[in-house]
């Protein structure tokens, strides 16, 4: 018979569940799952390992700032020794090569407009009497301006050589002595070559492309394939599905930054002047945040073209463009300027500059490592709270 004494109310069958609690077996099994589909997927392994060395090698070698080879015209109108010697020093530097001699400055302007030369000495009549005498002895630099970077430098390669040429013919004469001689240094990039800081540049964009992309498919591929059915029946949390699936591409993401570093280091000759475990440190959690923001953005799009044409446009653009790789954020309007700080490859470009050419620590670095953190657990964060393991009707 049963008991007519009422009992004490049960928790009714339409409250929430109370929340499970993580489990490494149930985490685990999600990462076996998504590293077997990754296997299986030929398509996915190439873009975690051949792109991001394919596009190292590619931008590496083809993105250089260092001006040389720099096609120059002279019309030598003095004919003397001393003019002979200033050509000559040009040719012998290695950035200055002649490409055509004109006897009178108005054959320059054809020769500009073909496009065969950059830069045009024009040396007149009485150069070298002018040096022997205190009078000024002129001499004429024309530029091809069309190109205003190449233009600048070159004027200061010009500049540079001019100087050197008359301190090495002894020319500088108590007229032209400066009171002060300055002596200049270069620290951190002490042959000026462009390559050191593109390299590790290069490595913080290419990371933050390649990282959001990967993970950019792996919600999207479940629903595409029909195999979220089989995953929401399982009593993993979203936690667990999140994390599991992030953990593959940690350990490719890993492999990747130190297989760039190394190409960077080795074939590039990029000095690495940091720690190397601070360096570790820094590439988990970014690689991490990255990878969290490609799951939520997969999440959000359940489509894998979708999912991939998103992630390239919230990465590659404000990577290359609004990180400080390409342009200098100084000469950028405030409004970009203060958007680039929520730029992820922004903060990680100071990282790999910062370990590579200049050796700083965490008491340097520690403002990059504060959003390193912050972005980690955002892109976890947001990749969690976006997934849903429900079946929409």
């Amino acid at each position: 018979m049963a008991d007519p004494r009422p009992h004490p109310a049960g928790p009714a069958t339409d409250s929430p569940a109370p929340r499970a609690r993580m489990s490494r077996t149930r985490l685990l099994a999600v990462a076996r799952k998504e590293w077997l589909q990754l296997r299986r997927d030929p398509r996915s392994l190439i873009l975690a390992f051949a792109l991001p060395i394919l596009l190292l090698l590619l931008f590496g070698y083809a993105i250089s700032w260092d001006v040389r080879d720099i096609t120059m015209v002279v019309v030598d109108q003095d004919q003397s020794r001393q003019s002979r010697s200033l050509v000559e020093s040009f040719t012998a530097s290695g950035y200055f090569r002649v490409v055509g001699r004109v006897g009178r400055t108005a054959d320059v302007a054809p020769i500009f407009e073909r496009g065969a030369a950059q830069l045009a000495i024009i040396l007149p009549p009485g150069f070298e009497a002018g040096l022997t005498s205190s009078r000024p002895s002129p001499l004429q630099v024309i530029v091809d301006g069309s190109d205003a970077n190449t233009a600048t430098i070159s004027l200061g390669y010009v500049r540079a050589m001019v100087q050197q040429w008359a301190s090495r013919e002894g020319l500088l004469g108590t007229t032209t002595r400066l009171p002060i001689v300055s002596e200049s240094r270069v620290w951190y990039n002490e042959e000026l070559a462009s390559r050191n800081m593109i390299v590790p540049g290069l490595i913080a964009v290419i990371m933050s492309i390649i990282s959001a992309m990967l993970t950019s498919l792996t919600i999207a591929r479940e629903w595409e394939r029909g195999t979220m059915e089989q995953l929401a029946a399982t009593p993993v949390t979203r936690a667990e599905v999140v994390i599991g699936k992030t953990l593959p591409y940690i350990g490719i993401g890993m492999a990747d930054v130190v297989v760039t570093s190394l190409l960077g280091i080795l074939l590039f000759s990029v000095p690495f002047r940091g720690d190397v475990i601070l360096f570790v440190v820094m590439s988990f959690l970014f690689l991490t945040g990255a990878l969290g923001l490609g799951i939520f953005i997969s999440a959000l799009t359940k489509s894998q073209m979708l999912a991939t044409q998103i992630a390239m446009l919230a990465t590659f653009l404000p990577a290359f463009m609004l990180s400080g790789f390409m342009f200098s954020l100084d000469v950028m309007p405030a409004p970009l300027r203060a958007f680039s700080a929520i730029i992820p490859a922004r903060h990680f470009l100071v990282v790999t500059r910062g370990l590579f050419l200049k050796g700083v620590g965490l008491d340097v670095l520690w403002p990059q490592a504060v959003f390193m953190v912050v972005f980690a657990f955002a892109g976890v964060g947001l990749a969690v709270r976006r997934f849903e393991k429900v079946l929409q009707p």
